[in-house]
């Protein structure tokens, strides 16, 4: 990867921010099992891969049932294998609040990754980064009230830069956009779905990463590239097991790292499980003012 300037000095041609995408890590309480140690295998290959990283952005089911025994290996796993790695945010899947009693669920989630709340934002290197998150307990679908589809409006306006990027981190994808989430495939999930698109279509300088579908960075979709409607839209399938095309589970490891240039934004898929690029899954997103 590209370093910045040596003299401090973001060049058109440097990377001005790098940071990683994970999702689904399915933590379980058994310290051996695949799921765990498949994220202990992630965070070092990120350490290895990109030491110069700015941040590691989750987004969503950290856990598989979202208990107490769950939360403390997953704080285990991030501990033992998370020196030196850069700061990280957390967006809340429906396996870690789901289902269950939803005000302890949601407090165990906080709890373990001292997020502000289901939803909240951050600002990373002079980029904003937004974490939407469900307000009900429902088992598979997010629910956004709103009060926090006009919050996310509002954050959406804050970037003074027309073409400077803001990434928004969603668990569940919205309807026919990226890979899982046609209606054949059944793996959406947003309840304001139209509501939400909707927002999203003003402020086509986001950029939207989402988890859920588990379905491999290989298949058709990875990219949703908006249709000169909707910002971007990426599939970060899953640290823990993946989904193919065929409907079927796929044993392996995967995840995204984001390079942002001043004119560009390139992701890339990363095969944990292998230590390896995915060489058919690179993508690159020009940025349109936000009055296109």
């Amino acid at each position: 990867m590209n370093k910045r300037s040596q003299d401090g000095e973001k060049r058109k041609g440097d990377v001005q921010l790098q940071f990683q995408v994970i999702t689904d890590t399915h933590v379980k309480a058994d310290p051996g099992h695949s799921y765990n140690c498949n994220l202990a295998r992630a965070l070092e290959d990120i350490k290895r891969m990109a030491p110069d990283s700015d941040g590691i952005m989750h987004a969503g089911d950290l856990t598989d049932q979202g208990s107490t025994e769950e939360y403390a290996e997953f704080r285990r796993i991030w501990r033992e294998h998370g020196a030196g790695l850069p700061v990280s945010y957390f967006a809340a899947g429906n396996h870690d609040v789901g289902l269950g009693h939803w005000p302890s669920r949601l407090g165990a989630y906080l709890d373990a990754t001292g997020m502000r709340g289901p939803y909240h934002d951050h600002w990373v290197n002079g980029y904003h980064f937004i974490f939407l998150g469900t307000e009900e307990g429902l088992e598979l679908f997010a629910s956004l009230s709103e009060t926090q589809l006009t919050w996310l409006d509002t954050k959406l306006t804050e970037s003074k830069n027309p073409v400077q990027p803001a990434f928004v981190f969603l668990h569940q994808p919205l309807k026919d956009t990226v890979a899982g989430s046609y209606e054949s495939q059944r793996w959406y999930g947003v309840a304001q779905d139209e509501a939400l698109k909707k927002v999203l279509a003003k402020h086509r300088h986001a950029i939207l990463f989402t988890g859920h579908t588990h379905w491999e960075l290989e298949a058709q979709h990875t990219m949703f590239d908006g249709q000169k409607q909707l910002p971007y839209m990426f599939n970060g399938s899953s640290v823990a097991y993946l989904w193919t095309d065929k409907d079927e589970h796929k044993d392996g490891s995967q995840g995204l790292f984001v390079e942002v240039y001043a004119d560009r934004v390139i992701v890339r898929g990363r095969d944990f499980a292998a230590g390896k690029w995915l060489e058919n899954v690179r993508f690159e997103c020009n940025i349109p003012e936000q009055s296109e």
